[in-house]
């Protein structure tokens, strides 16, 4: 060993280094033990102080204890979490990249020379080759648990017996609806692509909108997305922008045909989206027998129909094309009510609710759910659930019930049974109850039918009782006859949600076709909250739920973060699906965002089986008294809505009006990586009729994300990832998607669900896709590749265009 007075200035430093380090590890770790978490990281942190003493004194048993650090590491990581390198990653990582510094010639070479000068030699050797060794086995086995995620449980079911739904529009070749049909179902007829040449995909066009975010709009919280899934109808395309242009385009060339600009002030929205227009057929009409039908969410929000031939407004309709989507509403501030989903367009009704801006008072606007006609544009029934009865039209200076619970994603329906299927949502604000109406409380999270005619109710359904979490429906059901006990045939419906259950109904009287069963749930302790004692379960469905966290399944970038996030696991509530927010806060997972969102399933008629994939993020919510809230600056005060409206930061809702402000906010470590060990995303085939999952897989990589155009990962590792948009299948079995963070489009094979076609988008996909056959014979696939505000992809204006070569 080298003099004290020879020892160099770096074997110092790491030493100094080592020992802070340590102490990062030891104290917390001490915290973590108190909370009842595990031992390792206060041991871990008390072997990095002990080593970093050691170094610092020119001693060679630092070294040794710096190994015994790492050997402990291991097999306490290996423990834990198995072979799954994903979960070795952050225990192991950063202390097996330091032990390269530390075994490496600087550090370790000199301190095993007598003359003190780099060399290399046996425990440089030693030490470097197994901190590169542990690298070689988190990945390997990061490699090894990918494969072992995709799991193929049962085989592919035989054909259901059932007809196409809505076999008229597909053997036509459109897409006259977002999901293809009124059914939702997101299945299109064209073959020409299948399992054999999928691998050939080539991009056919590419169109640029010119619609881009505008300075402010991917900040604090807002987001510009472009979600649009185009209708077809003959050889054109049709679709909204973010900023809600419509455009049409030639469906085999992907040039323009037409480009409408509504204008409007949009500075107020914190969402600057739009998934999709409608299409109205007005046989005998004056003017615009085919028609399309949009929102401007600026200020005033309106509605409007197109021709569809030359993208003028058609003056016949409302008030020369548009109507005001103000009447009746009473005050809505800019930015508190708009359109994002299409509305639903059948048997010449326009029937459409909202977004509203919820979580930031009570009283808001009304989540009306309102039918025009598709001719005029006169208003021909509103459900409006605080009025009895609900289809009841308003008096003179009468407006409908503030504050209701709305219907803001796509709707379903059913031309036969001349029913309409509505999502609904929350009455706001989503996460303190207590002022919620009896109406409120019966229809919240809620699937009502409706009859298109009168507007009339005819049944609804409730999938969560008294929502404290923001579980509102996020899209309308897929439609499917499934074969009941005896083989029959009959019309049902499958209601995807975010919690993860799928309710699959008898659509005719929104009675369970499978099961459900009413489970005791977690209940609260915030002062004059109700929680339910029970919640619905669809029992005999699979649900897409991961299983209720564990201390093992939190991750982190480094030990640091994952020992941060194990504190707070332990810090806060958490006892499953539907703990309650509280002021301690509680872990929401699934959260707000859901397992799946507002893409919903898709469906493959003729076999019964639905494919959807699905998202893990947990959320944190925590509840501040209101007073507190303003005084720590969370928010500024407001006086009614007389007053400008003070918009608060994305992650903080006031809840004006309640005692309680909350904040919600994803569960992410000290460096934004997330608590949740992955898999972070999977895709799924699940069979409808003998209710069991098919084939399951982790699906994506880390490539391309990150907070910022910026800082991206460079490289994609196969840990799966978060995904925001749809699928579309066809009758061959092939699975459309490209809706990953990763910024990825896939074809599966429905079948097994093996890839068969994978490429890099410019920037995120985060829509769903439709398909059909060109005038010039081939089948082509487009998708809006513009990315997502919230999930953090690439922004763009792209439509693209995949089809095989000529």
């Amino acid at each position: 060993m080298a003099p004290s007075s020879a020892r160099p200035l770096l074997q110092t430093l790491t030493g100094i280094g080592l020992a802070i380090l340590g102490l990062a590890l030891f104290l917390p770790g001490l915290r973590l033990i108190a909370l009842g978490g595990s031992f390792y990281y206060a041991v871990a942190g008390l072997l990095m102080i002990l080593s970093g003493i050691m170094l610092t004194m020119g001693r060679r048993s630092g070294l040794a204890i710096y190994a015994a650090l790492l050997a402990y590491t291991l097999i306490w990581a290996l423990w834990r979490v198995g072979l799954d390198g994903w979960r070795l990653i952050p225990p192991l990582a950063l202390p097996a990249g330091i032990g390269l510094w530390v075994f490496g010639p600087w550090i370790g070479g000199r301190m095993m020379d007598s003359q003190s000068h780099v060399r290399i030699n046996s425990t440089v050797l030693g030490g470097m080759g197994g901190c590169l060794a542990l690298f070689v086995v988190m990945f390997a086995c990061g490699w090894y648990i990918t494969g072992q995620r995709y799991q193929q449980f049962n085989p592919f079911p035989g054909s259901t017996g059932a007809s196409l739904s809505g076999s008229d529009q597909m053997a036509a070749n459109d897409w006259q609806f977002h999901g293809g049909t009124p059914a939702g179902d997101r299945f299109a007829a064209p073959t020409q692509i299948n399992a054999q040449n999928a691998h050939n995909l080539k991009v056919a066009w590419v169109y640029h909108s010119g619609d881009l975010p505008r300075p402010g709009e991917n900040s604090r919280g807002r987001e510009f997305s472009f979600k649009a899934t185009p209708i077809k109808i003959g050889n054109r395309l049709f679709f909204c922008t973010p900023h809600r242009d419509v455009v049409a385009l030639d469906a085999t060339t992907g040039k323009e045909v037409w480009h409408y600009r509504p204008g409007g002030e949009f500075g107020a929205n914190i969402y600057q989206a739009c998934r999709g227009v409608s299409y109205a057929d007005i046989p005998g009409a004056t003017d615009c027998t085919h028609r399309i039908i949009s929102t401007d969410s600026g200020s005033p929000p309106t509605l409007f129909a197109l021709d569809a031939e030359t993208g003028q407004l058609c003056h016949s309709f409302g008030h020369d094309g548009k109507i005001d989507l103000r009447d009746g509403m009473g005050t809505i501030p800019p930015g508190f009510h708009f359109i994002t989903s299409p509305p639903m367009v059948l048997h010449n009704r326009i029937v459409t609710s909202g977004w509203v801006y919820d979580d930031q008072s009570v009283d808001e606007p009304s989540g009306v759910i309102r039918a025009f006609d598709a001719t005029t544009g006169q208003l021909a029934w509103a459900w409006d659930m605080g009025r009895v009865p609900a289809n009841s039209p308003l008096g003179p200076n009468e407006t409908f019930t503030r504050g209701t619970p709305n219907g803001w994603g796509v709707y379903t329906a059913d031309a036969g049974l001349n029913m309409v299927y509505v999502p609904l949502g929350i009455a706001t604000p989503d996460y303190y109850g207590v002022k919620r109406r009896p109406f409120d409380e019966k229809y919240d999270t809620s699937l009502a039918a409706l009859d298109l005619t009168t507007g009339e109710e005819r049944w609804h359904f409730q999938a969560v009782h008294h929502d404290l979490w923001d579980f509102d429906l996020p899209v309308g059901p897929s439609l499917v006859d499934l074969p009941d006990a005896s083989g029959t045939l009959t019309p049902a419906l499958v209601q995807t949600t975010k919690q993860g259950e799928l309710f699959v109904l008898d659509r005719r009287t929104g009675q369970p076709f499978y099961r459900v069963q009413e489970k005791p749930v977690p209940g609260g302790d915030i002062p004059n909250e109700r929680y339910s004692p029970t919640q619905p379960y669809s029992v005999d469905m699979p649900n897409l739920r991961r299983p209720d966290l564990t201390e093992d399944d939190l991750w982190g970038a480094t030990p640091f973060d994952q020992l941060a996030c194990r504190i707070a696991f332990h810090s806060m509530r958490f006892k499953g699906l539907y703990t309650p927010p509280s002021e301690q806060g509680t872990i929401g997972f699934p959260a707000f965002d859901g397992v799946a969102d507002w893409y919903g399933g898709t469906i493959d008629p003729t076999h019964g089986v639905m494919y959807i994939n699905t998202t893990f993020i947990p959320f944190l919510m925590t509840l501040v008294p209101h007073d507190r809230a303003v005084q720590e600056g969370l928010f500024k005060p407001w006086h009614g809505w007389n007053q400008p409206y003070p918009e608060p930061v994305f992650t903080n809702n006031p809840q004006h009006g309640l005692p309680y402000a909350a904040v919600i906010k994803p569960w992410l470590g000290l460096f934004g990586a997330p608590c949740l060990a992955p898999p972070w995303g999977k895709m799924q085939a699940i069979d409808l009729v003998h209710r069991r999952v098919i084939w399951e897989r982790a699906l994506g990589t880390t490539k391309n994300v990150g907070p910022t155009n910026m800082l991206r990962m460079p490289v994609g590792l196969p840990t799966s990832i978060f995904s925001m948009g749809g699928s579309v299948t066809t009758p061959n079995g092939l699975v459309f998607m490209g809706a990953l963070a990763d910024q990825s489009f896939h074809i599966l094979d429905g079948h097994d669900g093996h890839t068969l076609f994978r490429t890099e988008l410019d920037a995120g996909g985060n829509a769903t896709p439709m398909t059909y056959m060109g005038e010039d014979g081939r089948q082509y696939v487009v998708l809006a590749v513009g990315g997502h505000g919230g999930l953090k992809t690439r922004n763009s204006d792209e439509v693209v265009a995949f089809a095989l070569p000529k």
